[in-house]
């Protein structure tokens, strides 16, 4: 068993290699700005709902306020270019930080709590945020920050002329939340993760440090998604609470995780290629009559989805697996 879960890592990483290449590859072949800013989408949410996965997935702590984080990463990153004239790259190593700790303090409490109660705290506590920057003058209340447009510069990280460099960034976020879970999934955090979602009471009698475990999750977690939160902001530019704090971002990075396969390692990238651009094409193509008809069919393909493979999508792959090994 241990050799055969070492060749699975292994693969897994081949694998994993070998997608980033061919995704990489992609603009080469697709010109049209459209499904370009589609496939910016895809990765951010790809790399987002693998960081939600890390504490919701692996750990069991169900968050629907992770639209908090997204909010603090790009506001910060927003704040200190606007006001203070800091590079953003800056920001964005600020605004994870700030989530991560922010995470722990809110998980003090938060972490005593268990299942629904849980759930509906992190929802309140992002609502919450959300009426705070709302009201907050200095962060532009809810008209927002228009962040200034200088010069297509990496250093500055805007570009006008080509969604690219958007592109290879998002890109390398998926890889990297790739990774870190590819990573702490073997590692003593991942094994302590799944035992605390598995059983608290049972791990913690075997010496795993329950609290703690939340903890960490939390804090890796959010540091990432405040990350893709501070992409998001130079992405488009412009934020305001509404935009980058709503509910529907908590649901969007928790979505493509349920679909393709909560607490796995593929199953965030797998809903996300599914789901995104599933949910733009269809606003795009059958939205625009303002009767919902793009949210009845988004809403009824996962329902679909969710009644015929409630594990998620990468339960077909596990089982031809088992199939071909038979």
């Amino acid at each position: 068993m241990d050799r055969q879960f070492a060749q699975r890592r292994r693969r897994d990483l081949v694998v994993a290699a070998g997608l980033i290449v061919l995704a990489a590859l992609a603009p080469l072949l697709v010109k049209d700005v459209y499904v370009q800013n589609i496939m910016v989408l895809t990765l951010m949410y790809a790399a987002l709902s693998q960081s939600w996965n890390i504490l919701s997935g692996y750990c069991g702590q169900i968050s629907l306020g992770h639209a908090l984080y997204f909010g603090l990463g790009a506001y910060t990153t927003a704040l200190l270019f606007t006001r203070f004239g800091v590079l953003p790259w800056f920001g964005m190593f600020g605004g994870g930080v700030i989530s991560a700790l922010i995470a722990m303090a809110l998980g003090y409490p938060c972490f005593r709590l268990r299942g629904h109660y849980f759930v509906i705290a992190t929802i309140v506590i992002a609502e919450i945020a959300l009426l705070l920057f709302q009201n907050w003058t200095f962060a532009g209340a809810a008209l927002g920050i228009d962040i200034p447009v200088r010069h297509d510069s990496w250093l500055t990280f805007q570009f006008t002329r080509s969604k690219l460099p958007y592109f290879y960034f998002a890109l390398a976020l998926v890889a990297v939340a790739w990774f870190v879970t590819w990573w702490l999934e073997d590692s003593k955090w991942g094994f302590w993760w799944r035992a605390v979602k598995d059983n608290p009471e049972a791990a913690e009698s075997l010496g795993v440090v329950v609290f703690d475990s939340k903890m960490g999750a939390a804090a890796v977690s959010a540091f990432l998604v405040a990350v893709g939160g501070s992409f998001y902001a130079q992405f488009v530019s412009y934020i305001d609470p509404e935009s980058v704090m709503g509910f529907q971002f908590s649901l969007l990075m928790a979505l493509p995780a349920v679909v393709g396969g909560i607490g796995t390692l593929w199953g965030p990238a797998l809903g996300a290629v599914i789901l995104i651009p599933l949910t733009e094409l269809t606003r795009s193509y059958i939205g625009g009559s303002g009767r919902g008809v793009d949210l009845i069919v988004y809403g009824s393909l996962i329902v679909l989805i969710s009644l015929a493979r409630p594990q998620g999508l990468v339960g077909l792959f596990a089982r031809r697996n088992k199939a071909s090994a038979r």
